[in-house]
């Protein structure tokens, strides 16, 4: 069993606007992404909120998928990830890790990141398009422990870093399914992609 962490506790500072409820395609960031990840095989679904963490359950109402609130939404990234490792059940062999501001993940990259796990025998699967690594990141249980505490001020890329021979690469055809959304600009580039400018 593979567990999803969406990463949505984030506080949208240079969007000036909680990034993650804007319009794109019809409907807000974080339910396009969270559908994309629950058309995958991926089960459970957490998905970790911070201060504005009403507003997003409400918008994802109707879908399965459990909120978990980081108690410290001010952190870096990190912190959303132990909340979500540490509310993962046991039984979950690996947690994939998807950021909320991220809306061109795509369930086929998910389930190809997932055979890649089981096939492989390697504990850490990331996504690559020319030569750039990106999100979503597919993580084995036995780094739970090392994750929840080490890697301060450094993220995950701590942890591909301590373990270089135990990462695969997936090599995905787009770099539209890197962007992420941070900043005004951001938006405006994304909506023209979309056709929705």
């Amino acid at each position: 069993m593979i567990g999803a962490i969406v990463l949505a506790a984030g506080q949208s500072r240079r969007m000036g606007t909680q990034k993650l409820l804007l319009p794109l395609g019809g409907q807000p960031v974080i339910v396009r992404v969270v559908d994309e990840v629950l058309r995958s095989s991926v089960r459970p679904v957490l998905v970790v909120v911070g201060d504005e963490g009403q507003k997003i359950v409400a918008a994802l109402s109707g879908r399965r998928v459990t909120p978990i609130e980081n108690a410290d939404p001010h952190g870096d990234m990190l912190g959303s990830v132990r909340c979500g490792l540490a509310a993962l059940p046991e039984a979950c062999e690996a947690a994939l890790v998807v950021l909320g501001d991220q809306p061109g993940v795509a369930a086929d990259v998910i389930e190809r990141l997932c055979e890649a796990f089981r096939a492989q025998a390697r504990g850490i699967v990331v996504p690559a398009c020319r030569g750039r690594r990106g999100h979503p990141l597919l993580v084995a249980s036995r780094y739970r422990q090392e994750v929840l505490t080490h890697y301060e001020g450094i993220g995950l890329r701590g942890l591909l870093a301590a373990h270089p021979d135990d990462v695969f690469e997936v090599e995905v055809d787009s770099p539209k399914a890197f962007d992420d959304l941070d900043t005004p600009e951001d938006y405006q580039r994304i909506l023209r992609a979309e056709g929705d400018l």
